[in-house]
């Protein structure tokens, strides 16, 4: 199905065209390219133009350049305007201005992706749905993800994220949600912000790019509530609460955790819910409850939507459970793992915390392990934050806590001397050593943030045996 013509990406673009194609998908990266994309050669830690001529090579149905790269000239099909991350934006917001799709915009300090990936989930049963990659949420991410978006999509998802203040209002503008969900707010980026209070300010410049009549879904519980909710109403925005706190007009009431599930009790404007997710924590039932309060919004059938939402399942790094059998031939000499290994932040290591505390051990002598990597980017209170982990209800209830950064070292030292696994600087020095520290019936939590590299640790969890169905 044809996405982009020469003569509609040129009009979008204000750029030139050096021949008639027809472009299938957009692409960025040539490694993940396929055959009729639209290579676009942003500069990155490389300039994407030396990579065109392999991009061209591999199937692309075009380039789009700012120049003409070495080796090629105007036979080869080009679309060539003043600015590739321009051009880019441009593309995007013609593919926003050219559907009738229903549009929503997420951001949050934690849990951005998973939500995304819930309203993708429940939104798929009502019509075709467009959402973002992975965490395809900045500068370039949301411009990527509109310009990829059919004309015939239904329902589009659209992730927002920010590192520094005044990156959200932008991203927000080019997507022009008709509903905007915060998650929560949560310490995070600390680096680039004086306060919460900051954070809170910047999350709620997501309504600056709202449509008109627009609805704005908003976390109840957070201390900055007040902040979401005084924006909202300067946009002229509908409101919909979400939380524990009473007055939400989502209401979560109860939340039960199993070993592979979070069941909910819930009111949305006094009308009971009972809802399932296959994944467990009490941070997926939260915004759980936004989803299905975003689903309301946009006039989804409630009841197809909870069904809907008890499909979907954590993607790798974001919560992923896998058991994983240490003896082909004996299923009960088998450990757990828990992967959150993709990022962290307080916030959502507290959840991660609580989810590993409740999740019942294997037979014998089981234990419940966390091993845990820094989290970035909190500025000079970021060794207290890590030092009061040690402090948390869920903390009682993990028997050993291994920590990887120099930051982790501070919750190493504030925890008692029964509950200290190893210290180590790096993933690949635990990583080495993790055959001699876990053994059955344990449930061990990977997290940190992303740059630690915990995935070389689920990598050699992993090799320890083999994963195997629930």
């Amino acid at each position: 199905m044809s996405l982009w013509t020469a003569a509609e990406a040129a009009a979008a673009t204000s750029g030139r065209a050096t021949s008639d194609w027809t472009a299938t998908g957009v692409s960025i990266d040539t490694r993940t390219l396929q055959p009729g994309d639209l290579f676009v050669a942003l500069k990155a830690a490389r300039d994407g133009h030396d990579f065109v001529a392999q991009a061209l090579e591999k199937g692309a149905a075009a380039a789009l350049v700012s120049r003409i790269p070495d080796g090629l000239d105007e036979t080869a099909p080009l679309l060539i305007v003043g600015d590739v991350l321009e051009g880019l934006e441009a593309l995007g917001r013609a593919a926003r201005a050219r559907t009738d799709a229903r549009v929503v915009a997420v951001t949050g300090s934690v849990g951005k992706t998973s939500t995304k990936e819930m309203l993708r989930t429940v939104l798929s049963a009502f019509g075709r749905t467009h959402a973002a990659e992975a965490s395809y949420n900045n500068h370039w991410g949301v411009p990527l993800t509109l310009a990829r978006m059919p004309a015939d999509t239904e329902f589009a998802v659209i992730e927002i994220g920010m590192n520094h203040p005044g990156e959200i209002a932008p991203l927000s503008r080019m997507a022009r949600p008709h509903v905007a969900m915060i998650t929560t707010v949560a310490p995070a980026h600390l680096e680039a912000f004086e306060s919460v209070e900051g954070i809170a300010h910047e999350k709620a410049a997501i309504l600056d790019g709202l449509d008109p009549g627009g609805a704005a879904v908003l976390n109840a519980d957070v201390p900055t509530a007040q902040i979401l909710q005084d924006k909202a109403r300067a946009q002229d925005a509908r409101i919909l609460t979400f939380g524990e706190t009473e007055a939400a007009h989502h209401h979560l009431a109860s939340v039960r955790m199993t070993d592979k599930t979070t069941v909910a009790q819930a009111q949305a404007e006094g009308i009971d819910l009972l809802y399932k997710i296959a994944a467990v924590g009490r941070h997926f039932a939260m915004n759980g409850l936004g989803v299905l309060a975003v689903a309301d919004e946009l006039g989804c059938d409630r009841a197809l939507a909870i069904a809907a939402l008890g499909r979907w399942t954590p993607v790798s790094g974001r919560g992923e459970r896998q058991r994983i059998l240490l003896d082909a031939q004996h299923s009960d000499t088998a450990l757990e793992l828990i992967d959150d290994s993709y990022n962290a932040n307080p916030a959502s290591m507290a959840a991660s915390l609580e989810v590993l505390a409740a999740a019942p051990v294997g037979q014998g002598a089981g234990r419940r392990i966390a091993i845990l990597g820094d989290m970035k980017e909190l500025g000079p209170t970021g060794p207290d934050l890590h030092a009061a982990l040690a402090a948390s209800k869920a903390m009682k209830e993990i028997d050993r806590v291994h920590c990887i950064g120099p930051l982790m070292q501070h919750l190493w030292q504030a925890l008692p001397t029964e509950k200290r696994g190893q210290c180590v600087e790096s993933s690949e020095d635990l990583a080495r050593d993790i055959r001699s520290e876990l053994g059955a019936g344990d449930i061990v939590l990977v997290k940190g943030s992303l740059s630690m590299g915990l995935a070389a640790v689920v990598d050699a969890i992993r090799k320890m045996g083999q994963s195997a169905e629930r």
